[in-house]
């Protein structure tokens, strides 16, 4: 059984139709909704609709909710992986199914959906990011990242059971592919579309990237 992990900081715009979308993909009771401690109808959005749903009374972070996510799926004896997509509707659900054909054929630990970036919708700035934090982490971890920022990943549970996360803020999906691969994890990549849409981004750019620095150049 994999889990697809949602976090939500209120995502009542976008939440209904992502849930509807990612049901008729896989079962309902195989998804997970982590609320990071919304203001808004996120939790009874998920409730109404009976999903699964686990609940930060105050916003602690993205990586944070994750962590929730993972600590949960690792409960449950027959979890094999998890899948994490975010809750904005840059990850399309239709695209859930090449994460199992990547672990099925290729036998990776992670697997990695990977945006075009050139001739998309991504904004320049974050096209900038991306390609900057990708070469870093690839040369910290002496493998090529395409997208070292999607947060589209399925990671399998010996992923989650061997590796200790810290961070509780956007930086940790960045940990989490450092210590994987310092433990010889290994690591595929699925294209996945390029979507952006209106919606603000609640990532602080300078907390973030220097938190990210520090997990990329800190030496343990």
């Amino acid at each position: 059984m994999t889990i697809v992990i949602i976090p939500a900081f209120n995502a009542e715009t976008t939440l209904p139709e992502l849930l509807d979308r990612v049901v008729t993909v896989v079962d309902k009771g195989s998804v997970l909704v982590v609320d990071d401690g919304s203001s808004d109808r996120t939790a009874t959005i998920v409730e109404e609709m009976g999903i699964r749903l686990l609940r930060h009374r105050v916003n602690k972070g993205k990586g944070a909710a994750l962590k929730s996510g993972f600590e949960y799926a690792r409960t449950l004896p027959r979890c094999e992986a998890v899948i994490t997509m975010d809750a904005d509707l840059q990850h399309l659900p239709e695209e859930l199914p090449k994460f199992f054909t990547a672990r099925l054929f290729s036998g990776a630990n992670i697997v990695i959906g990977s945006r075009e970036r050139i001739g998309t919708s991504m904004p320049f700035h974050r096209i900038l990011s991306n390609v900057l934090t990708s070469w870093l982490v690839s040369a910290r971890v002496g493998k090529e990242i395409p997208d070292s920022q999607s947060g589209y990943r399925l990671i399998g549970r010996e992923v989650l059971d061997a590796v200790t996360l810290a961070s509780d803020g956007y930086e940790m999906e960045t940990e989490l592919l450092v210590k994987a691969a310092r433990k010889g994890f290994q690591m595929t990549f699925v294209p996945i579309r390029t979507v952006y849409g209106n919606a603000r981004s609640s990532m602080t750019h300078w907390y973030t990237t220097k938190q990210f620095l520090r997990i990329v150049l800190k030496d343990e």
